[in-house]
């Protein structure tokens, strides 16, 4: 079962940034989950919400900014004890970074709630620009914004990324329209939806799972991944299981 590192280390560093991910790294996540959206001039940048006040001394919504000014933002305003200051990092910086590691990376296109034109080839050309294409796949909400990426470039894998109620038939609804991941929140997945899912060879990856209950249902499950804000929690409980 893979352990992919929920916007990065993010239990314990400021989410979706450098250092949060190079943290991840460390704890011997398996990859990244990261989200992507656009600035006002159009530049790829790695950000969960539509708006910057969560997350950062800033407000107001991230299309309205340019990269520029959306960088002298603090992503780690509220992470003062591991870092005084970290930007809201490009998605061509992380790529930059990542190629110099092992890692796979999740990226979620972000266009659910607000539809970014042609957010998808530009995050594909910068994922060319660095020759990453074997070692990403995309997930969204918004299903159409995966076909479109499908259409872009058939062989990036694709995920069905869908709310905690969960959709049933999800492995036929994924075979069907040629995406190879099904990505569920936890609370919508039984032994019942792991199976129609593999039965038509969808793999399954979960999100979040944060508490040992969980990590241990989802690996007697034999789901395929999880996203979890605590990778080294994880992945040392998976280890011990290796020599049981």
């Amino acid at each position: 079962m893979k352990v992919y590192a929920h916007r990065g280390y993010s239990g314990v560093y400021p989410e979706n940034t450098l250092l949060s991910f190079r943290k991840a790294e460390e704890a011997g996540a398996d990859g990244i989950e990261l989200d992507v959206q656009l600035t006002k001039d159009g530049e790829v940048v790695v950000i969960h919400d539509e708006y910057v006040d969560r997350t950062t001394d800033g407000k107001g919504r991230v299309a309205d900014y340019t990269l520029e000014s959306l960088q002298k933002l603090n992503a780690s305003i509220h992470f003062q004890s591991k870092s005084t200051f970290e930007n809201i990092p490009t998605f061509d910086a992380y790529c930059a970074w990542v190629k110099t590691t092992n890692l796979v990376t999740n990226i979620e296109l972000k266009t659910s709630l607000l539809y970014y034109h042609d957010i998808e080839q530009k995050t594909l050309d910068i994922i060319k620009k660095h020759g990453l294409e074997k070692r990403v796949f995309f997930s969204s909400f918004n299903h159409l914004s995966l076909a479109n990426a499908k259409a872009l470039d058939a062989t990036i894998p694709c995920g069905a990324l869908v709310v905690e109620s969960g959709l049933i038939n999800a492995g036929y609804y994924c075979e069907k329209f040629g995406l190879e991941y099904y990505h569920p929140g936890y609370p919508s997945i039984n032994e019942e939806v792991i199976a129609e899912c593999k039965d038509h060879g969808i793999q399954v990856n979960v999100w979040t799972v944060n508490t040992m209950e969980q990590l241990v249902n989802c690996h007697s499950m034999h789901c395929d991944g999880i996203f979890t804000n605590y990778p080294s929690v994880c992945k040392a409980w998976l280890k011990e299981q290796e020599n049981i």
